[in-house]
């Protein structure tokens, strides 16, 4: 056990000698002072008379010989100030640098952060604290939690008193920082960062944004019709439920169709298990669509796209596997749309039909509601909407009856799927006639709902074309 003595005496050591035996039932005595007590680290001698030197500590005076202004003994001088106060600093928003470090000559300074050179770098504390570093040729883009911005590495800019700016070299490893403009940072979300070729894709949840940096600056992406979407999304995972902590946003370039895919998800102990996954297309400038699957992480190597579940790693787009197959489960892929050809003239919807490959069912077929009416027994104003059955696809449809085989959804004419609607609705105050004693359902549009089946070519692929639908002209 190591012990500490407090020395009066200008210049003075403390020496220790090393014991090789045990001592025991004795305590020395060192000039009428019993030394270090034995419950911190001394040890008694065991007979100071006839081994005098055998002591564990002695007292070394610095002067030579411990006569009178004879020469000192010195630690001589120190390469490296040492500080008194040695205790770690965290500042969330400054860069620290140590030296190079080069491979093909063997030198390697990356443990050296000397205080004589200017090694850091300080942002903008007002911005929070950084959360992501991206090198890019020869700048380096931060992302803080409430701006973006850029410094120049390996050289630095000059400014005329115009304003001008011109990049000379420099010694300094980090020079000038310049800011992006747009009040968007990356929050605390630097997972939800993808990038490819000159876009950096990103999330700023604080301020319910998914952008997009490129060589034209912050673009917000997300209000290409999704911009209520991402907020209620965004508000999900970031509101705690019980002691479950907030969500996280998982980000990802799918190098296959050249897509950025961006998963929102609540904590992973959260009960409700709420996410939803969907992806932004730079052909058609919007999100086209949702995924099943439930990532914590999601990457590309060349051209094949991975990502990560519970510690395993899955392979899409695999001719191994059916398709809408994620992480072994096969979920039924589905679409909803709506027709609305004359929104302004109310119709009768009797049919529809679609262009594609067998598999095809609809799961719901919906119209516009039809305003709002006072329930008698509770006074609460309802809105109330048509519906139809559910419309089973060309084989799951199909049924013999005397030998002849009918079919109760989807018929098959000429390589197209026709079928009949059958209304579902409840009854309203005034119909005579309502249910499936109805043909199709009264509505301005109509939202529809279509789904593969798990009947026709398990985990094969099904396209869908084209949905059309025959309507009548309401007579009121």
């Amino acid at each position: 056990m190591a012990a500490s003595i407090e020395v009066k005496y200008f210049n003075s050591f403390i020496l220790k000698k090393v014991l090789t035996e045990e001592l025991t039932d004795f305590e020395p005595v060192y000039g009428g002072s019993f030394g270090i007590p034995e419950e911190i680290g001394g040890y008694p001698a065991p007979d100071l008379i006839s081994n005098p030197n055998d002591r564990e500590w002695y007292v070394e005076e610095a002067r030579i010989q411990g006569g009178f202004n004879n020469t000192t003994v010195d630690f001589g001088v120190k390469a490296y100030l040492v500080e008194d106060d040695n205790g770690a600093s965290i500042r969330g928003n400054s860069l620290i640098y140590s030296g190079v470090y080069n491979s093909r000559t063997g030198i390697n300074n990356t443990n050296q952060f000397s205080v004589g050179e200017d090694i850091t770098k300080s942002l903008s504390p007002s911005n929070g604290s950084i959360q992501k570093l991206y090198a890019e040729d020869t700048n380096l883009i931060i992302f803080q939690e409430d701006k973006v911005s850029r410094a120049l590495i390996d050289k630095d800019a000059i400014y005329s008193a115009e304003g001008g700016g011109t990049v000379t070299s420099s010694f300094a490893v980090i020079g000038d920082i310049q800011t992006y403009s747009g009040n968007f940072g990356i929050s605390q979300d630097p997972q939800s960062f993808a990038v490819y070729g000159t876009r950096k894709y990103f999330t700023d949840r604080f301020r319910n944004a998914v952008l997009r940096l490129s060589q034209d600056g912050i673009t917000e992406i997300s209000e290409n019709g999704m911009s209520d979407f991402f907020r209620d999304s965004f508000n999900a995972i970031s509101s705690p439920v019980a002691n479950y902590g907030q969500g996280e946003v998982i980000g990802g370039w799918d190098i296959y169709n050249k897509q950025y895919v961006l998963s929102l998800q609540t904590g992973r102990t959260n009960p409700n298990n709420y996410y939803v996954t969907t992806n932004f297309d730079e052909l058609v400038t919007g999100f086209t669509g949702f995924f099943t699957f439930k990532p914590s992480q999601l990457f590309s190597i060349r051209n094949i796209t991975y990502s990560m579940n519970n510690g395993r790693l899955w392979r899409h787009y695999s001719n191994n596997v059916p398709v809408g197959s994620f992480y072994g489960v096969i979920t039924p892929a589905s679409i909803t749309f709506v027709l609305n050809e004359n929104s302004s003239i109310a119709k009768n919807f009797k049919t529809i039909n679609y262009e594609g490959d067998n598999g095809w069912q609809v799961n719901s077929f919906i119209s516009d509601e039809q305003g709002a009416d006072q329930e008698v027994s509770t006074g609460s104003w309802m809105f109330t909407s048509d519906t139809t059955s559910l419309v089973p696809s060309y084989i799951e449809g199909t049924y013999t009856d005397g030998g002849i085989t009918y079919h109760s959804g989807f018929d098959r004419k000429e390589n197209k799927y026709y079928a009949n609607l059958i209304n579902n609705s409840a009854v309203t105050d005034g119909e005579v006639i309502y249910g499936s004693q109805m043909t199709g359902i009264k509505a301005r549009y109509a939202t529809v709902t279509m789904s593969t089946d798990l009947t026709t070519n398990p985990g094969g692929l099904k396209e869908l074309w084209k949905v059309g639908s025959v309507y009548s002209i309401s007579s009121y």
